[in-house]
């Protein structure tokens, strides 16, 4: 059974004393493929680092993540066009709006955010989509740019059913972490009704354990627990689960 993690920040510092160990734990269970996105351009050398002890199983995204968006954020991004142009990557992301924290810099992040969509076009790359109290705005900016050649990932998806169907709208898949097995999750009431060919899975690590282990630092080696809840919802067989969603991961990152 191979089962892809399509968003894990494995090079987190809270991974610092065990990360090869965590890396192992999860190709043990059967995690062999690890997408990886991009924050700023203070982890673009622990990313490649990563890269290049996991050569086989990590596939790096370069992109600015929408909170490291401040006064800076022309100079980041010249960074990430410095990164795609120099080697290849297999998405951009992770991207987005988030204005849970602070609404200071949303000019500067939907400016942000429609550079990186016109660059993801250009190399017909995925977008890795990140929203945080901002449906509304996030899906304002891909009315402005949806074409044939934006399509990606609704990463670690928390909306409603209406929200789901809008995201698959714009040739959107649905990254589903954790929070699918949370009781106050939600979304375990309507996912059935989404067709599983538009459903990945991410781990999101070390954010948004699964339960239960909920609350602890997460790591790619709990996506079974996901795969298990998957399975309940759409009554199919945890290795079924995982074949189609990796096939889907093959088919939207070509890997």
């Amino acid at each position: 059974m191979i089962i892809t993690d399509t968003h894990a920040h494995i090079y987190s510092e809270l991974f610092k004393d065990d990360r090869t160990q965590m890396m192992n734990r999860a190709i043990s269970k059967g995690v062999s493929r690890f997408f990886v996105p991009a924050i700023d351009s203070s982890y673009t050398e622990a990313m490649l680092d990563i890269e290049k002890l996991f050569p086989k199983n990590v596939f790096l995204m370069m992109g600015l993540h929408p909170t490291s968006v401040k006064e800076n954020y022309k100079e980041e991004l010249a960074n990430v066009k410095y990164w795609l142009d120099k080697r290849h990557f297999y998405g951009i992301g992770e991207i987005g709006i988030d204005l849970y924290w602070d609404k200071t810099f949303l000019r500067q992040q939907q400016d942000a955010f429609k550079t990186q969509i016109e660059w993801a076009k250009e190399r017909n790359l995925p977008v890795i989509i990140h929203i945080r109290d901002s449906f509304d705005e996030v899906f304002e900016v891909l009315d402005d740019v949806k074409d044939d050649q934006l399509f990606g990932i609704f990463h670690c998806f928390t909306g409603t059913k209406i929200q789901a169907e809008k995201a698959l709208s714009y040739q959107m898949k649905l990254g589903i972490g954790g929070v699918v097995t949370f009781k106050n999750g939600k979304i375990d009431q309507f996912l059935q009704e989404i067709s599983i060919k538009h459903i990945v899975l991410e781990s999101d690590a070390p954010y948004l354990a699964p339960a239960p282990h909920r609350g602890k630092k997460n790591e790619s080696s709990y996506l079974p627990l996901v795969v298990d809840k998957l399975a309940q919802i759409y009554k199919l067989t945890p290795v079924e689960i995982a074949a189609i969603t990796t096939q889907n991961s093959k088919d939207l990152f070509g890997i």
